[in-house]
Formats: structure tokens, sequence, C-alpha cells
């Protein structure tokens, strides 16, 4: 038999190419997924950080925060995912379960790429918005906040490229992702080599695509950086 006609056999034939296609649209949901709920975690994290640095009354939200992103990072995100899906989250969905896992386990390292968006603004913007009378809240979101954003969009996008990957362990829950559709073809075709190639060129195909997106990405937003600062010197 062909490598070809082998191919055929594995995922044609016996229709085990639904499980890949199943397999591609729960990695991508669990990615996109997690990415958001990460964001809006490590931006709530980071923005808390901010305004309770300098401020007695505000130390306990710092530790807290603190607290949090020491935990999260400490526990390795399969005992993560262990501990929500069989104790936190019972008889939950298991895309949801991923989720969120993974989403709380962004939101630790994203706090920390929020600070230093936020902290690579310039201090005087915040001045600004005060003397235009502005509270220190508004002037966070309105003045230094989307700044921050643009500043660490590169960096979200290698958070999203590093998710896609750390997603391959959600099979250990029940979902079926790449990884698990893979491994379920291979136990139903005793083919052991085809599915796990495939599996494979898939990530890789994703990662090396959504790594050239980002690469475009920012040489864009250099180029608006610098017609910006020129129109600015003029």
């Amino acid at each position: 038999m062909s490598w070809l006609e082998q191919l055929r056999k594995t995922f044609i034939a016996s229709g085990h190419y639904e499980w890949i296609i199943e397999g591609f649209l729960n990695t991508i949901k669990i990615t996109l997924g997690a990415l958001a709920i990460g964001v809006v975690i490590g931006s709530a994290v980071a923005v808390a950080k901010f305004f309770s640095e300098g401020a007695p009354s505000m130390r306990w939200v710092s530790v807290l925060c603190d607290f949090y992103v020491t935990v999260i990072r400490g526990i390795p995100v399969v005992v993560l995912l262990f501990i929500f899906f069989f104790v936190v989250m019972i008889g939950a969905d298991g895309v949801t379960v991923a989720i969120l896992t993974f989403g709380i386990n962004s939101g630790a390292y994203m706090a920390e790429v929020v600070r230093s968006g936020i902290n690579a603004v310039d201090k005087g913007q915040m001045e600004a918005g005060r003397s235009l009378g502005l509270s220190k809240l508004q002037t966070m979101r309105k003045i230094i906040f989307p700044q921050a954003i643009r500043n660490i969009l590169p960096a979200i996008g290698n958070e999203m490229i590093a998710l896609l990957k750390e997603t391959s362990v959600a099979g250990y829950v029940a979902v079926v992702d790449l990884t698990r559709a893979g491994n379920i073809i291979r136990n139903n075709t005793f083919d052991a080599i085809n599915p796990l190639l495939l599996v494979a060129l898939v990530y890789l195909v994703l990662v090396v695509g959504l790594t050239r997106l980002l690469k475009v990405f920012e040489r864009k937003l250099a180029k608006n950086e610098d017609r910006i600062r020129k129109r600015d010197l003029h």
C-alpha cells in the first residue's frame, strides 16, 4: 500500500478527518476564548496594581494581585486544568473548563505585560489628564490604557501563539482538541505515524502563519508610529 493510499484509508475512507476538523475548531475556540479572558484579567490586575502603588490604604489590593500571579504562575497548567475539571467545575463542559483555565493562567502572565505597557506611557500623561479635569480612573481609561494596549499588541500576539500550543494538553479533560483528535485516529486505525504528522503539520502552519502576520502587524505599527512622530516634529 502506497503512502497516499494509507492517507486515504486513515483519514478519508474511514471519515476520521471529521475528528481533525472538530479538534481544529476546538483548539481555535479555546485559544481565542482564553486569550480574551487572559487580556481582561491581566488588564484588571495591572490597573489595580497601578492605582495601589503609593496608596497605603490599597496595599491589600497589591498583595492580592501578587498572590494571584505567584500562585497561578507556580502551578503547572495541566495541574490547574485537573483542579478546575475535577474539583471546581465538576460536570462542566470540557471546552468551557479549558477556556477558563487557560484564560486564568494567561491572565497571570498578561498582568505583567499590561503593567509594562502602562509603565511605558509617559508619566506626564496622567498629570495632563488630571489638569483637564479628569479623574485618575478616567485618565487611565481614556488616555493611558489605550496607549498601553497599543504598546503591547505584539506581546499579546505572542501570548496567543503560546496559548495555541499550550492547548495541546486540553485532551486530558476529555476535550477533543487537535492532539486528542490525532490520538483517537491513531487508536482507531493503528496508524501511529500519519495522524501525529498531520496534527504536527496543522500546529506548524498555524504558528508560522500567526508569526508572519504578527511581524507584518509590527512593521505597520512601527511605520504608523514613525508617521505620528514626524508629524509631531513638524
